[in-house]
């Protein structure tokens, strides 16, 4: 891989860590910023055995829209579900770009997911897959497909963003 490749492979990477480490933190509005207006969050109830054209079962599959009710829930002093605080804690391994040109791209990330509230913890991990568009402003977020290991198992709910 050249010098630009990699500086590429970097910048994209870095993606991918700002919008874990913002969810961490707590600081929705900003990871807000970095989905692209045709956004969509998705994760299959089948996992990655789910085809990536079938809409049918899911435990998350929300536009642009539906993200930013989300983020205005989570700040909602009354969203009694959310107390006890509930935080977040996302261990990445290093992502892998599937592909990239100067206008998208796409990469994978195997990740452990922690979430918090109270005494009860719960633990998720898997495969998310990222498209990101260029745009003026930098790279956005367009998808994010999340392939949870042992997919289809009965869960908890989960309060915040895998």
């Amino acid at each position: 891989m050249n010098a630009d490749g990699a500086a590429r492979e970097r910048e994209l990477a870095a993606v991918v860590a700002d919008e874990a480490m913002l969810l961490d933190a707590g600081r929705f509005d900003d990871w807000l910023a970095l989905w692209d207006a045709e956004a969509r969050y998705w994760v299959p109830l089948g996992g990655s055995e789910q085809a990536d054209d079938e809409r049918g079962q899911s435990l998350a599959d929300e536009d642009r829209m539906l993200l930013e009710l989300r983020v205005a829930r989570l700040r909602h002093p009354r969203a009694h579900s959310l107390k006890p605080r509930v935080a977040c804690q996302h261990v990445l391994q290093r992502s892998r770009v599937e592909h990239a040109d100067d206008s998208a791209a796409t990469l994978v990330t195997p990740f452990v997911y922690v979430e918090m509230q109270g005494a009860d913890e719960l633990l998720l991990a898997g495969r998310a897959r990222h498209r990101l568009v260029r745009t003026e402003a930098g790279w956005k977020i367009r998808e994010k497909r999340v392939d949870l290991l042992g997919a289809g198992r009965p869960l908890p709910a989960v309060q915040l963003f895998v």
